[in-house]
């Protein structure tokens, strides 16, 4: 496992105290908890591109900018993500409902290996950016803008849900050869003394660059 999969597992840590804000603190006016993902959405055979599956080559290292994922409305700036003193990885500004962070000592999205994405389900006011990311896909595209110009376009291989206590780090965030990306929030199962109870993780790779 390389040093970009050990930092990034500490994660977790850093975003478990902000999952299901809004759902708690509003009681009463809760509709519903985010989508989860169907059970058809996970892997059929593994980690790693369906067969078939276009990979494109990676790119070279760029800070990326902006997120897209037309299918679930989602359009975001993103900011990097470090450590904080604990190890854990810092998470966005909750106050802002659309914005995305990436884990800034680790891989850009686009470049060989495994990048990591990850944003907040909702915060006190409401739904955050990913909402609605239990509810992608396989196939679905993502699409992030890059310091550099270019926008590398992800295929969605498989959204998954693991409990907090059996989150698999290396399925996770194991590198790979090719350019790799996780979408990460809160999900999973939903009490109102203790907001969701595991992390939906979305699987990509990259297909195509504009």
């Amino acid at each position: 496992m390389d040093r970009t999969a050990l930092k990034a597992r500490a994660w977790l840590a850093g975003i478990a105290a902000l999952c299901g804000l809004w759902l708690v603190h509003n009681g009463a006016a809760v509709r519903t908890v985010a989508p989860q993902p169907a059970t058809a959405e996970a892997f059929a055979a593994g980690p790693g591109p369906r067969p078939g599956t276009r990979v494109a080559e990676p790119l070279r290292p760029s800070e990326p900018v902006r997120i897209r994922i037309p299918r679930i409305g989602v359009d975001a700036p993103m900011t990097g993500l470090g450590l904080g003193a604990d190890g854990s990885l810092e998470a966005p500004p909750a106050r802002d409902r659309n914005l995305a962070g990436w884990f800034e000592d680790g891989t850009r999205p686009g470049a060989e290996g495994t990048a990591i994405v990850a944003g907040h389900v909702d915060n006190d006011e409401g739904p955050s950016v990913f909402y609605a990311l239990g509810s992608l896909k396989k196939g679905a595209r993502v699409e992030i803008d890059r310091g550099d110009g270019r926008t590398a376009v992800f295929s969605v291989d498989a959204v998954e849900v693991y409990d907090k206590d059996d989150f698999p780090d290396d399925r996770v965030y194991d590198a790979t050869r090719h350019a790799s990306l996780r979408l990460i929030t809160c999900g999973g199962g939903f009490t109102r003394e203790t907001g969701y109870q595991g992390n939906v993780v979305a699987y990509a790779h990259l297909t195509e660059v504009r």
